[in-house]
């Protein structure tokens, strides 16, 4: 098998904010809003057993099953208000990850939509551009079975030189705040093959677009570049 398989395809106003591709510096991209998500888990109730013994008197044993502690929560990525540190978050967010550790694909693509923009006016937009990210469920379980896992390294994040020419031509339709970030890196890959380990460089960039403040007192997610199409 050659190893490249492993690569997966992939507010008193009302806020509108615009996203999409940069034609060239004096064209604007657009931004769709995305949505917030959220989990929880109930807690398993333990069993108990009671038992008499056979002796007189008769005392009463009670036996209670154990609980199997729930695994570790994946850490959800931390609120900041700058937009640089939140970018790099959730580059770390998008692309560390185990196939055969205590958490599964679910689990990463929630903590990604838990930090989506409250407002949820679009969340297709981001729930696509995961997609794009993040393997699906089929290639989550076949990278498992090479006991696949995958880091980046980030050599630099930054607002990128298009970004004011993005919004002077969008003007008003920018939520204040909205800030655009590219992020470039090496992407790790490793895995077991035939029992010995082999891994994998890939460079990487892309750009998140958040919003932070005035419009919020955090920055939250809105949208994602293709894959190495960033702006530049």
């Amino acid at each position: 098998m050659h190893h490249r398989t492993w690569s997966t395809a992939h507010p008193q106003r009302q806020v509108r904010i615009v996203v999409g591709a940069v034609v060239v510096l004096a064209m604007a991209a657009a931004v769709v809003y995305g949505f917030l998500a959220t989990r929880s888990n109930a807690p398993g109730r333990p069993a108990s057993v009671t038992a008499t013994a056979m002796a007189h008197p008769p005392t009463p044993v009670t036996v209670t099953t154990p609980t199997v502690p729930a695994a570790t929560e994946l850490a959800p990525i931390a609120g900041t208000a700058d937009p640089v540190a939140f970018a790099t978050a959730v580059a770390r967010a998008l692309f560390d990850w185990e196939t055969t550790g205590p958490h599964p694909l679910a689990d990463h693509k929630g903590r990604l939509l838990a930090i989506a923009d409250p407002n949820g006016v679009e969340s297709p937009g981001l729930v696509a551009d995961l997609g794009a990210y993040l393997p699906s469920a089929q290639a989550w379980d076949f990278l498992t079975e090479y006991d696949t896992r995958q880091w980046i390294e980030i050599t630099d994040a930054a607002v990128p030189g298009q970004w004011p020419a993005v919004v002077a031509a969008a003007g008003d339709a920018l939520a204040p705040g909205t800030t655009a970030v590219t992020v470039t890196g090496v992407r790790h890959r490793a895995g077991l093959w035939e029992g010995r380990e082999v891994t994998e460089r890939f460079d990487v960039a892309f750009t998140a677009v958040a919003v932070c403040g005035p419009t919020y007192p955090q920055c939250y997610l809105l949208r994602l570049s293709r894959l190495d199409e960033p702006l530049r």
